[in-house]
Protein backbone atom coordinates (compact mmCIF):
# COMPACT_ATOMS: atom_id res chain seq x y z
CA UNK A 1 0.00 0.00 0.00
CA UNK A 2 0.97 3.05 -0.65
CA UNK A 3 2.68 5.10 2.11
CA UNK A 4 0.45 8.13 1.81
CA UNK A 5 -2.79 6.09 1.77
CA UNK A 6 -1.45 3.57 4.53
CA UNK A 7 -0.68 7.03 6.82
CA UNK A 8 -4.69 8.20 6.01
CA UNK A 9 -6.21 5.55 6.99
CA UNK A 10 -3.67 4.84 10.19
CA UNK A 11 -5.19 8.45 11.47
CA UNK A 12 -8.79 7.21 10.41
CA UNK A 13 -8.91 4.17 12.18
CA UNK A 14 -7.45 6.09 15.13
CA UNK A 15 -10.18 9.40 15.39
CA UNK A 16 -12.96 6.64 15.44
CA UNK A 17 -11.63 6.57 19.19
CA UNK A 18 -13.83 9.66 19.19
CA UNK A 19 -16.50 8.20 18.99
CA UNK A 20 -15.94 6.62 22.82
CA UNK A 21 -15.38 9.89 24.60
CA UNK A 22 -18.55 10.53 26.31
CA UNK A 23 -19.36 14.42 27.49
CA UNK A 24 -21.32 15.43 30.53
CA UNK A 25 -24.38 16.00 28.32
CA UNK A 26 -26.89 13.56 27.15
CA UNK A 27 -28.37 13.00 24.12
CA UNK A 28 -31.73 15.11 23.79
CA UNK A 29 -33.99 11.91 23.49
CA UNK A 30 -32.79 9.07 25.68
CA UNK A 31 -30.83 9.01 28.75
CA UNK A 32 -27.63 8.06 27.68
CA UNK A 33 -24.61 10.38 27.45
CA UNK A 34 -23.59 11.81 24.01
CA UNK A 35 -20.44 10.72 22.71
CA UNK A 36 -17.52 13.18 20.99
CA UNK A 37 -18.59 11.82 17.41
CA UNK A 38 -22.04 12.78 17.89
CA UNK A 39 -21.40 16.04 19.29
CA UNK A 40 -19.52 16.87 16.18
CA UNK A 41 -21.74 15.75 13.36
CA UNK A 42 -24.92 17.70 15.58
CA UNK A 43 -22.73 20.80 14.95
CA UNK A 44 -22.19 20.36 10.93
CA UNK A 45 -25.47 19.84 10.97
CA UNK A 46 -25.87 23.37 13.09
CA UNK A 47 -23.70 24.62 10.50
CA UNK A 48 -25.36 23.92 7.45
CA UNK A 49 -29.13 25.13 8.89
CA UNK A 50 -27.81 28.05 10.65
CA UNK A 51 -25.17 29.51 8.37
CA UNK A 52 -26.99 32.36 7.47
CA UNK A 53 -27.09 33.37 11.03
CA UNK A 54 -23.46 34.49 11.36
CA UNK A 55 -22.55 37.88 12.42
CA UNK A 56 -20.58 37.83 9.10
CA UNK A 57 -20.03 36.05 5.55
CA UNK A 58 -18.13 32.55 6.26
CA UNK A 59 -16.76 29.85 4.05
CA UNK A 60 -19.08 27.08 5.09
CA UNK A 61 -16.57 24.22 4.40
CA UNK A 62 -14.15 25.91 6.20
CA UNK A 63 -16.44 26.14 9.19
CA UNK A 64 -17.67 22.70 8.97
CA UNK A 65 -13.73 21.39 8.62
CA UNK A 66 -13.28 22.96 12.40
CA UNK A 67 -16.14 21.56 13.72
CA UNK A 68 -15.33 17.91 12.66
CA UNK A 69 -11.97 18.29 13.89
CA UNK A 70 -12.25 20.17 16.95
CA UNK A 71 -12.41 17.33 19.44
CA UNK A 72 -10.11 15.12 17.88
CA UNK A 73 -8.06 15.96 20.28
CA UNK A 74 -10.18 14.79 22.98
CA UNK A 75 -9.25 11.23 21.57
CA UNK A 76 -5.64 11.83 24.40
CA UNK A 77 -6.91 14.74 26.03
CA UNK A 78 -9.77 13.71 27.18
CA UNK A 79 -13.06 15.69 27.47
CA UNK A 80 -12.81 18.11 29.78
CA UNK A 81 -16.30 19.77 31.30
CA UNK A 82 -17.05 23.25 30.73
CA UNK A 83 -17.93 24.13 34.25
CA UNK A 84 -14.19 22.35 35.78
CA UNK A 85 -12.08 24.70 36.62
CA UNK A 86 -9.38 22.96 37.44
CA UNK A 87 -9.13 20.69 34.26
CA UNK A 88 -9.44 23.94 32.00
CA UNK A 89 -5.79 25.27 33.66
CA UNK A 90 -3.62 22.82 31.67
CA UNK A 91 -6.44 21.80 29.28
CA UNK A 92 -5.05 23.44 25.99
CA UNK A 93 -1.35 22.04 26.94
CA UNK A 94 -2.93 18.58 26.94
CA UNK A 95 -4.72 18.89 23.66
CA UNK A 96 -1.81 20.97 21.96
CA UNK A 97 0.18 17.46 22.60
CA UNK A 98 -3.07 15.48 21.34
CA UNK A 99 -2.95 17.54 18.22
CA UNK A 100 0.91 16.98 17.76
CA UNK A 101 0.13 12.97 17.30
CA UNK A 102 -3.10 12.93 16.06
CA UNK A 103 -2.55 15.04 13.04
CA UNK A 104 1.57 13.86 12.49
CA UNK A 105 -0.41 10.24 12.03
CA UNK A 106 -1.52 12.17 8.61
CA UNK A 107 0.88 13.37 5.48
CA UNK A 108 2.26 16.48 6.41
CA UNK A 109 0.22 18.77 4.41
CA UNK A 110 -2.75 17.28 5.95
CA UNK A 111 -1.26 17.34 9.11
CA UNK A 112 -0.47 21.45 8.62
CA UNK A 113 -4.01 22.06 7.46
CA UNK A 114 -5.63 19.86 10.46
CA UNK A 115 -3.25 21.86 12.89
CA UNK A 116 -3.74 25.57 11.41
CA UNK A 117 -7.79 24.65 11.33
CA UNK A 118 -7.76 23.42 15.03
CA UNK A 119 -5.33 26.27 16.19
CA UNK A 120 -7.82 28.62 14.09
CA UNK A 121 -10.39 27.18 15.77
CA UNK A 122 -9.01 27.83 19.62
CA UNK A 123 -7.66 31.21 18.84
CA UNK A 124 -11.63 32.28 17.69
CA UNK A 125 -9.97 35.23 15.85
CA UNK A 126 -11.58 34.63 12.12
CA UNK A 127 -15.10 34.89 11.12
CA UNK A 128 -15.22 30.92 10.78
CA UNK A 129 -13.58 30.37 14.08
CA UNK A 130 -16.31 32.70 15.98
CA UNK A 131 -19.23 31.31 14.11
CA UNK A 132 -18.18 27.36 14.82
CA UNK A 133 -17.17 28.27 18.77
CA UNK A 134 -20.71 29.77 18.82
CA UNK A 135 -22.32 26.45 17.53
CA UNK A 136 -20.05 24.68 20.06
CA UNK A 137 -21.40 26.75 22.75
CA UNK A 138 -25.08 26.46 21.94
CA UNK A 139 -25.45 22.64 21.17
CA UNK A 140 -25.28 21.44 24.51
CA UNK A 141 -27.09 24.31 26.32
CA UNK A 142 -30.09 23.19 23.58
CA UNK A 143 -29.37 19.68 24.76
CA UNK A 144 -29.42 20.47 28.45
CA UNK A 145 -32.88 22.68 28.14
CA UNK A 146 -34.19 19.76 26.06
CA UNK A 147 -32.77 17.33 29.05
CA UNK A 148 -34.65 19.19 31.95
CA UNK A 149 -31.29 20.75 33.09
CA UNK A 150 -29.86 17.06 33.48
CA UNK A 151 -26.22 18.33 33.65
CA UNK A 152 -27.02 21.71 35.00
CA UNK A 153 -28.18 20.00 37.86
CA UNK A 154 -26.42 16.90 38.28
CA UNK A 155 -23.35 19.28 38.51
CA UNK A 156 -24.74 22.03 40.76
CA UNK A 157 -25.07 25.04 37.40
CA UNK A 158 -26.16 28.47 37.85
CA UNK A 159 -27.46 30.58 35.68
CA UNK A 160 -24.85 32.91 35.99
CA UNK A 161 -22.51 30.53 34.98
CA UNK A 162 -24.53 29.37 32.07
CA UNK A 163 -24.47 33.34 31.14
CA UNK A 164 -20.86 34.24 31.51
CA UNK A 165 -19.96 30.40 29.33
CA UNK A 166 -21.97 31.16 26.66
CA UNK A 167 -22.10 35.02 25.86
CA UNK A 168 -19.08 33.93 23.38
CA UNK A 169 -21.79 33.14 21.15
CA UNK A 170 -22.61 36.79 20.44
CA UNK A 171 -18.82 36.91 18.41
CA UNK A 172 -20.14 34.67 16.34
CA UNK A 173 -24.20 35.15 15.69
CA UNK A 174 -26.20 37.93 17.55
CA UNK A 175 -28.79 35.98 16.65
CA UNK A 176 -28.62 32.82 18.09
CA UNK A 177 -26.99 34.57 20.76
CA UNK A 178 -30.42 36.25 21.70
CA UNK A 179 -31.82 32.62 21.35
CA UNK A 180 -29.51 30.95 23.75
CA UNK A 181 -30.49 34.22 25.83
CA UNK A 182 -33.86 32.69 26.00
CA UNK A 183 -33.29 29.31 26.72
CA UNK A 184 -31.12 29.86 29.69
CA UNK A 185 -34.33 32.71 30.99
CA UNK A 186 -37.08 29.60 29.98
CA UNK A 187 -34.75 27.33 31.82
CA UNK A 188 -34.12 29.49 34.60
CA UNK A 189 -38.80 30.20 34.43
CA UNK A 190 -39.16 26.84 34.37
CA UNK A 191 -37.07 26.30 37.23
CA UNK A 192 -34.39 23.48 35.66
CA UNK A 193 -31.69 26.17 36.14
CA UNK A 194 -30.71 28.01 39.54
CA UNK A 195 -30.31 31.22 39.64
Amino acid sequence: METLLKEQMNFLIEIDKLKTIERKTKIMHGSRLENDAEHSWHLAMMALILQNNANNKIDLLKVIKMILIHDLVEIDAGDTFAYDSIGQVDKYDREVQAAKRLFGMLPAEQAKELMDLWIEFENKETEEAKFASSLDRLQPLIHNHNNNGDTWQKYNITSEQVFKRNKEIANGSNELWEYAQSIINNSVEQGILSQ
